[in-house]
């Protein structure tokens, strides 16, 4: 805890140039020049280092636990006891009340003993602090990786895992995102898109849209391979169950529709809402169902074994209840934790296993947020043209930051955001900074869906336009 110069350009503190007499030691020796540690050759030297150390990946993964010490939960308390952090009394808010004091020399010498002592700042937080949100970065960093291509990644596949290409690919990707082309465009519903989901192979596109249907495109042919209407009601969301050969729809008519890629023909039907399901996932054999009739279901859905018995068989695992209409959930890379966000702007987080709440947050309309992939950070937007992170474990707001305009859906990295505004425009975010980096031309209303490749080189947006529109990188 040093002064604001240890982290500043001049050195001249370090340095007595006016030559003052500042005394001796008790070994006689004369105060000069502030001496310094062995690891710095000069005054300028020490400083800068000193800013390397402020700024070093260590300290932001540890400063929320000096924050914890100085103005957090172990400031005080039996925390604070196990921490060693325990000073005298009368240094703390509050230690003294001067009122009870009515003998004023007793008053003068507890105040000259608090000024002798100084105070503790004030205590901020009663919970652990969240950590720094710091961007995944490993032999890559943002400012060179601008001028890295593929071929000439710093990798070898003789000492890094497939993991740790594919990680190192992300990356790189992430960090020429700006570079995102507009590759082709397709006119295929006759209303808003509101899902999109690629099946493994990417030959092909399924979307949903508020025109009731869901369509079948292919990339080779550009042509629109099928076309399903369970009712006459907007489809919401969709998604394709591992093996490629199931689509699942969600629908406002309150239904969850299984349709079968390889038969060409709709195969189950849960009727699991009591109005619109406005959202779904599915992780490791379990479907997530949310609804504007203020629930979040969890099924665990058993496929049918043989082709004389093709239906499947769902089984109610838990029902999370809200007080309004669920508009958006997402789960944790562990699917243990779940988010759901609410029309009134709530963001309740679950512990799956016992169907219990965790945290609340309270803001606007919602419209999408997504986990970080380390598990402990949420990233929302809404109507309210923000951006908010929160921290999972504390549910506490970590940061915010506001737009011009609401951005209806997004992809991020922990640090870099790809959102699609309501304008029809990409929007590339520096979270970090606070700011727009870079806005791509895009749909003619606002994106409403959007989809990325695992590989994040690839994105496919929808829109009010009625268009799916087919992005790719460009090195």
């Amino acid at each position: 805890q040093l002064i604001p110069e240890f982290y500043e350009n001049d050195p001249s503190f370090l340095i007595n140039s006016l030559k003052l007499d500042l005394g001796k030691r008790q070994g006689g020796k004369i105060v000069e020049d502030v001496e310094l540690p062995p690891w710095a050759s000069g005054p300028d030297d020490f400083l800068q280092k000193s800013q390397e150390a402020l700024e070093s990946q260590y300290v932001s993964e540890h400063l929320h636990e000096w924050i914890d010490i100085i103005f957090g939960y172990k400031q005080k308390g039996s925390e604070a006891v196990a921490a060693h952090n325990v000073f005298y009394p009368l240094t703390y808010e509050g230690g003294v009340d001067f009122n009870s004091i009515m003998d004023p020399n007793e008053k003068v010498a507890l105040l000259t003993q608090i000024l002798e002592f100084g105070q503790t700042p004030k205590q901020l937080f009663t919970t652990p602090h969240p950590q720094r949100i710091i961007p995944r970065l490993k032999s890559l960093s943002r400012t060179s990786s601008h001028s890295v291509s593929l071929a000439e990644s710093p990798v070898s596949p003789n000492e890094e895992s497939f993991e740790d290409l594919t990680e190192e690919s992300i990356t790189l990707a992430w960090n020429n995102i700006a570079k995102l082309k507009l590759d082709k465009q397709y006119k295929i519903h006759k209303e808003a898109i509101t899902g999109i989901a690629v099946p493994c192979n990417g030959s092909s596109v399924f979307t949903t849209s508020q025109d009731s249907t869901l369509k079948m495109f292919s990339k080779e042919s550009k042509t629109i391979q099928r076309s399903v209407s369970f009712s006459n009601m907007a489809l919401s969301s969709c998604l394709i169950l591992p093996g490629d050969t199931t689509v699942i729809s969600s629908s406002w008519d309150n239904h969850i529709y299984f349709y079968s890629v390889a038969f060409g023909r709709q195969q189950d039907i849960l009727m699991g809402h009591d109005d619109a399901v406005s959202k779904i996932s599915w992780r490791d054999g379990r479907l997530y169902s949310a609804s504007w009739d203020s629930t979040v279901k969890v099924w665990h859905c058993v496929p049918g074994e043989t082709l004389s018995n093709k239906k499947h068989h769902f089984e109610l695992l838990a029902e999370l209840e809200h007080d309004v209409s669920v508009n958006t959930i997402d789960l944790n890379a562990a699917n243990t934790v779940l988010a759901s966000g609410t029309k009134d702007g709530t963001i309740s987080v679950w512990d799956v296993t016992t169907a219990t709440v965790l945290h609340q947050c309270f803001f606007v309309c919602l419209f999408a947020f997504f986990f970080y992939t380390d598990s402990r950070h949420l990233l929302s937007t809404g109507e309210d043209c923000c951006f908010k992170v929160i921290d999972v474990q504390t549910g506490m707001l970590i940061s915010s930051v506001t737009t011009d305009e609401p951005q209806r859906c997004f992809k991020w990295d922990g640090n870099t955001i790809l959102s699609g505004a309501q304008s029809g425009e990409l929007l590339i975010w520096d979270l970090l900074g606070g700011k727009v980096t870079e806005r791509i031309k895009g749909h003619t209303g606002a994106v409403t869906a959007m989809w990325m490749n695992e590989q994040c080189n690839r994105v496919i947006t929808g829109g009010e336009d009625k268009q799916i529109m087919f992005w790719k990188l460009q090195y």
